[in-house]
């Protein structure tokens, strides 16, 4: 099942020629749980102290996640891990960008989407229709794609850390379901969850040991 949230449609910035609407992703490195992208059309209230979700302390993400979610127009598009390993991760990134900026802009008019990163899910997503730029290191420059990678990743740890309960031998709710040494030594004692990635390499590995044995 495909997840996507959405905000009330307040107080937004556009250009002239429509919505400019940052968008980020989180979870693409992950062993383990969904891709999430984040869209935020930032308010004429800016947030202040945006920057590159990474560079921020949790205590400082929670805040401006509050503000950006009380303030801003934003949306989350997520990509489930069996859609992750069907069509392959850079694939599931670009169709939760498009689920992002379809959640957050229903049919109104976009003037353009700023993207995170070397790429755009133009061509690469059937389903993408709108006018897009990637700008390498767009989180730590771009006021909207900041914001949009903060909402991401709070957003995806809180479905890490849901899921952690379920499943909490692996640690998720602190290592988000990256390969820490940890993860992947609990990865071989109790093998992989439905959660985890079986298109990645070290899950993979592990698949192919244990039907060999």
């Amino acid at each position: 099942m495909t997840h996507i949230t959405q905000a009330s449609r307040i107080g937004t910035l556009s250009s002239g020629e429509g919505l400019v609407i940052g968008v980020d992703e989180a979870g693409r490195g992950p062993l383990a749980g969904p891709v999430v992208a984040g869209a935020v059309v930032l308010c004429e209230r800016l947030p202040q102290g945006l920057a590159d979700s990474k560079k921020l302390s949790a205590k400082r993400r929670e805040a401006l996640k509050l503000a950006i979610k009380r303030d801003c127009r934003w949306a989350v598009g997520v990509a489930e891990v069996h859609e992750i390993d069907a069509i392959n991760i850079l694939n599931a990134t670009m169709l939760a960008m498009t689920r992002a900026v379809a959640a957050l802009c229903g049919g109104e008019s976009v003037g353009q989407v700023l993207i995170d990163g070397n790429l755009t899910p133009h061509g690469r997503c059937e389903q993408w229709r709108w006018p897009a730029r990637a700008i390498v290191g767009g989180d730590g420059s771009e006021p909207c794609i900041s914001a949009a990678s903060i909402v991401a990743k709070e957003h995806r740890d809180r479905l890490m850390r849901e899921l952690a309960l379920e499943h909490p031998q692996y640690g998720w709710e602190r290592n988000a379901g990256y390969g820490t040494r940890a993860h992947m030594e609990a990865l071989r004692l109790h093998g992989p969850t439905p959660h985890h990635r079986r298109s990645f390499a070290p899950v993979a590995q592990l698949d192919f040991l244990a039907s060999a044995n």
